[in-house]
């Protein structure tokens, strides 16, 4: 049972701008300039077969979903799964360097293999790529050979792809930028427990242009894909 499933992050909104941790309680919807890629991103879409779109609950990606949903005429399906991480106290604060610090000590872990290595009082791996897979089983649930979109977060995606696919770089992966409205396209087999798949491509943005294609990195610079490089 193989399909076809496009990751597409969420366009631009406040809390890209002040590098917030957004899980739950930092909920912001759309800049101008993200409706303004979510527009070029439904207009990638328009002539593919999609069959069904799916998204976070968080107001800047269901935004973002719904734009392309009106273009395709479908409809979105809120999936409490795809939400972003929950980075835990790290949401309550104002941004700084250590927590932006503390984020990317985790996530390391992550990569490293330590699933278990938890933000304070938020996720670790474990209960993330749970959820992640939960809602991909759960969205590809009786289909074949179909296409859809799941609108959500460069977090849980990036966090999480190592795991659904079998030939992911995972050095390439962390130095390349996963911007508003990059589109990452996977063939994702969804019959089982044990989901796998292949990434075709991964945080494509060609099809963004012009203004808002001024991307604005969510991270503090020393911790952006292009320090990485």
């Amino acid at each position: 049972s193989m399909n076809r499933v496009y990751l597409v992050r969420h366009g631009e909104n406040p809390a890209n701008l002040n590098k917030q941790f957004s899980h739950r309680l930092i909920d912001y919807s759309l800049t101008q300039k993200g409706i303004l890629q979510s527009h070029q991103t439904a207009q990638f879409f328009k002539n593919k077969q999609i069959d069904a779109i799916y998204s976070s609950p968080l107001k800047r990606a269901h935004e973002t979903a719904q734009i392309i949903a009106e273009e395709l005429n479908l409809e979105v399906h809120e999936f409490e799964e795809f939400r972003e991480i929950d980075t835990g106290i790290l949401e309550a604060q104002p941004p700084s360097k250590g927590n932006w610090d503390l984020y990317f000590s985790i996530t390391a872990d992550w990569f490293a293999g330590n699933a278990a290595s938890s933000f304070p009082e938020g996720e670790n791996y474990t209960r993330v790529i749970a959820r992640m897979r939960r809602g991909l089983e759960l969205a590809l649930n009786g289909r074949d050979n179909q296409n859809i979109i799941v609108v959500a977060h460069g977090g849980i995606f990036i966090s999480t792809i190592k795991d659904l696919a079998t030939n992911v770089d995972v050095e390439r992966l962390i130095r390349t930028e996963n911007n508003n409205c990059s589109i990452s396209e996977l063939l994702l087999n969804g019959s089982d427990d044990h989901m796998t798949g292949e990434v075709v491509c991964w945080a494509d943005c060609a099809h963004i242009t012009g203004e808002a294609a001024q991307f604005v990195v969510p991270v503090p610079d020393e911790h952006s894909a292009v320090s990485r490089k």
